[in-house]
């Protein structure tokens, strides 16, 4: 997966990280991956100790992921027509986990990686998000932090 990476997670700022990934991935004329990652659901610490099954999901099935996938692919595509780059080859992955540690994992095949300042998380006085902090301390290539 050479190119350009960008992590999204619908907030604003990283929307602003995907149209600046558009605009840099045009000029280099170099792939885009799109990741968004949705973190794992957390298992009682119990577990530990007593076999208690996992949480029920919501009894979907895998339609949650295809609606999911179907949102996250609206949202490049309205991106991507706003900034008007023309990005010769974009790829949209949504991946279920920690998004740091799948951002790391992504950035080991990248040339570079690109993430918004903060995510959807609720501190929003902070001015580098932990997932954003944690990416630029371990990644394997180049970080862009785009506020």
């Amino acid at each position: 997966m050479s190119g350009i990476v960008v992590g999204v997670d619908g907030s604003e700022h990283s929307r602003r990280a995907l149209g600046w990934a558009l605009h840099e991935a045009a000029q280099r004329r170099v792939p885009l991956t799109v990741v968004s990652v949705r973190q794992a659901p957390v298992h009682p610490a119990t577990d530990i100790y007593w076999a208690v099954p996992d949480l029920p999901g919501d009894g979907r099935g895998g339609e949650a992921e295809r609606e999911a996938a179907g949102r996250l692919q609206e949202f490049v595509d309205k991106v991507a027509s706003e900034t008007a780059e023309n990005v010769a080859e974009i790829t949209v992955t949504a991946i279920l986990g920690d998004p740091a540690e799948e951002l790391i994992r992504a950035s080991r095949d990248a040339d570079l990686l690109v993430v918004g300042s903060r995510g959807s998380g609720g501190f929003s006085r902070l001015l580098v998000g932990s997932v954003s902090s944690k990416v630029v301390h371990h990644a394997a290539c180049p970080v862009v932090v785009v506020r």
